[in-house]
Order: structure tokens, then C-alpha cells, then sequence
């Protein structure tokens, strides 16, 4: 995110001196992408961020995938997942389940009632999008309060623990990355600001606040890193608590941004899911559809045209309104769909004649397009509802 902000207290010149009220030194980390190449930050710690005294492995949860085959669009349910009062216990790191995955995204769901332990991702950015509650995200760069809608975009290997609030669980979509994940590059100046033409702008991103300045000592940390088996999870115990930053600046940090605040962009004539796209990865980008005016072409049909996925693979989570499109298949809110590329898919049956005439459509989706194939992890396949792929032609195998 190419757009700078200054938090607490920083010296007047970057790698000089900036010295504690008693006289000492606080120490500058460098937070930087692509090899002080690209974004980073300057923040100012009371201990030395590097330190650490000890180290011993962290078994995560399940990441195994298996190939979508025989070639299906399927249908998962994700609150099934967390149908009980597991949910209570469940934080929002430990207690993912992964849904569907590659070698460049990985899509979990959990539902949290408890704080997580402190956590960095080293192998790539994460988006997590809150179905429902809320709570805090507590980070280096300070904390960030989240709640129903919110994209929350947190860079690659920034140190940062969840705390849910409230009676209620917070419902989280994540979407880790093996790479960053950025603002949509047709939307930005060659500069990074957001343009006119973008559905959203710089003001509708929130940054934390802070600075926490936790104390503690011989504190845990888990790190999510590249491995011998592809993804590999280490515990560090550190001597100092991380979340002794007393300032920092720069244009790198995570941020919040509301689904209610994207500007829908729409025509006479249906719109392409290009015009939902909210931020790119490597290999993925992220739309979303929200509630808005429909096609007013006298001619028109609102609803999506059948249409092949050539080079991708479409994974719609419905996350509320009504999605005029998949009426009659059993999709509700918690739902992803997943059509994968070599399937052409489109409306269900009788769909596309409801939606001509209709003026406004009352839905809210997140989509994950991947240009690779997309496999099915632990939970995707312990959610799956099995008849979906007959629901276009009304009749299964053999009958």
C-alpha cells in the first residue's frame, strides 16, 4: 500500500539516532518487500526485534489438498464446519480449516470465540474478510478494530494476534497469499495513488492506532514459513514482548477496508467480474459483488451469461443479501461455489428469465478467481454438499 503514514514517536531522520527518555537507544527494523525494492516501514522497538531464545516445531492444521476429480463445480457448506459451540474455543490462526488451495492461495474459514496467539504468516500476505462479529486486530503497527465486512490486508510477516468480542463468533474468511496482496494495478497512478476511476479511494482505508507498547517477557510467537514439506510451522519464544513499537512510519502496514464502501460499477449491459476486482495476488485476484443497480439496457439480462472458465478457477463465498443467480441450488449464506476452468456454469434454471426487467440486485459475495487449478482441503471436503453439480440438469449418474 503506496500510502504513507507516521505513527507515535519517530526520529526526524531516518537510520539516526532515536533515544529512549533515559537515554538509550530503540531499534530500527526495516518491515520491507521485494529486497528494499519495493514498500516498507521504519518501526522503533524498545528490545531487539531479532532476539529469540528458543525455537521448536508447530504442527499446524491440516494442509493437504486433493485434486478436484473427476472434474466438478462443488458446492461447500462452510458453517457446517462450526455447527456446534466448538466455535468458543477456536481462534482465528489455530482454528482455520482449509477449504480449497494451490501453490499460490489458500482459502480457510474459521468461526472464533477466543484470542489467538501472537502469529506471522512468512510466506505471504493474508486477506481475511469478516463474515460476522467483530473484534480487535492487535499488531506491531498497533490495533485495529474489525467488524462485519471488513477486508483486513495484512502484510507478509507482520506480527499480529486476533481477539474477538462480544457473545457472538467472529466468522473469518481468509485468503493467505505466496505472494502480496495489492490494490488492483488499473486502479492506481504510476505513483500508487488511487485513481478516479477506482470503486474505492484512500479514505475509505482504516490504519491501526496505537502504539500498544505491551510489556512481557519470554513471550510465544508462531511463524507460518516455507518448509520441507511446502508449508512448515515453527514456535519462537522471544525475550521481548513484539508489541514494544514506539512509533514508525512508512507505506507499508495493514489495513482495513469495508465492502460497504465500494463503489459498484455498472452498465446498460452486464458488467464482466473484472469491474468487482478488489485487490490482486500472484496467480488470484479478489472481487466482490455488492447490492446495486442492475443492466438498464431495454433488452438487458441482469443475471451472469453461461460462460467457460478458461483460464481460472471462480470460488463465490455468499456472505448475505439474495443471489439471484443461484436460487433452486441450495446456496445460502456460508456458501462457496466452486466452478472450476474446463466447466462452463452460469445461472440455474429459470434464473436468467426471472432477472430480465429486474432493477436492483440485494447481494453481497466474495470472489476468488485463481489461474491455477484449485484443490480441496480438509474442510472443503468435509463440507461438501454433493448433489450441486446435478442441479443445472435436474438428474444425477445413472439415472
Amino acid at each position: 500500500m503506496a500510502y504513507y503514514r507516521q505513527l507515535g514517536s519517530i526520529p526526524p531522520k531516518r537510520h539516526t539516532q532515536h533515544r529512549t527518555p533515559e537515554g538509550g537507544l530503540y531499534y530500527e527494523e526495516l518491515m520491507g518487500e521485494e529486497g528494499f525494492s519495493s514498500d516498507s516501514s521504519l518501526l522503533y522497538h524498545r528490545g531487539i526485534p531479532s532476539a529469540v531464545v528458543n525455537a521448536v516445531p508447530w504442527e499446524l492444521p491440516d494442509q493437504s489438498t486433493v485434486p478436484n476429480h473427476p472434474l466438478l463445480p462443488r458446492h461447500l457448506k462452510l458453517h457446517e464446519l462450526f455447527a456446534g459451540q466448538e466455535w468458543k474455543s477456536a481462534d482465528v490462526v489455530a482454528g482455520r480449516r482449509l477449504v480449497l488451495g494451490n501453490g499460490d492461495v489458500r482459502i480457510s474459514y474459521v468461526a472464533a470465540g477466543a484470542p489467538s496467539e501472537l502469529y506471522r504468516n512468512g510466506l505471504g500476505d493474508e486477506c481475511v474478510y469478516v463474515e460476522s462479529g467483530s473484534g480487535t486486530l492487535e499488531t506491531v503497527f498497533g490495533a485495529l478494530e474489525v467488524g462485519q465486512g471488513d477486508y483486513v490486508v495484512i502484510p507478509r510477516a507482520t506480527t499480529h494476534r486476533w481477539v474477538p468480542a462480544g457473545d457472538e463468533p467472529l466468522r473469518a474468511y481468509c485468503i493467505e497469499a505466496n505472494s502480496h496482496i495489492t490494490p488492483v494495478k488499473r486502479y492506481l497512478s504510476k505513483y500508487g495513488q488511487l485513481l478516479e476511476h477506482a470503486p474505492y479511494c484512500e479514505r475509505d482505508l482504516r490504519a491501526p492506532s496505537g502504539p500498544l507498547l505491551v510489556e512481557g517477557a519470554d513471550v510465544d510467537v508462531l511463524v507460518k514459513h516455507r518448509g520441507p514439506n511446502g508449508i512448515s510451522g515453527t514456535r519462537y519464544t522471544v525475550p521481548h514482548h513484539p508489541f514494544d513499537v514506539v512509533g514508525w512510519d512508512g507505506c507499508l502496514y495493514p489495513y482495513a477496508f469495508n465492502i460497504r464502501d465500494f463503489e459498484p460499477i455498472t452498465g446498460r449491459i452486464h458488467q464482466p467480474p473484472p469491474a468487482h476486482q478488489v485487490f490482486e495476488g500472484n496467480g488470484f485476484v479478489i472481487c466482490n459483488f455488492v447490492p446495486r443497480k442492475v443492466d438498464y439496457h431495454p433488452l438487458s439480462i441482469p443475471v451472469p451469461y453461461y460462460h467457460a472458465n478458461v483460464d481460472s478457477d471462480e470460488v463465490m463465498f455468499y456472505c448475505g443479501g439474495d443471489y439471484a443467480a443461484r436460487k433452486g441450488s441450495g446456496i445460502a449464506q456460508g456458501s462457496i461455489s466452486l466452478h472450476p476452468g474446463g466447466h462452463t456454469h452460469g445461472p440455474q434454471p429459470g434464473a436468467y428469465e426471472r432477472s430480465i426487467g429486474v432493477e436492483f440486485f440485494d447481494e453481497l459475495a466474495v470472489m476468488v478467481d485463481t489461474f491455477r487449478p484449485l484443490e480441496l482441503g480438509e474442510g472443503g471436503r468435509a463440507s461438501e454438499d454433493a448433489g450441486y453439480a446435478w442441479t443445472w440438469s435436474g438428474r444425477g449418474p445413472q439415472q
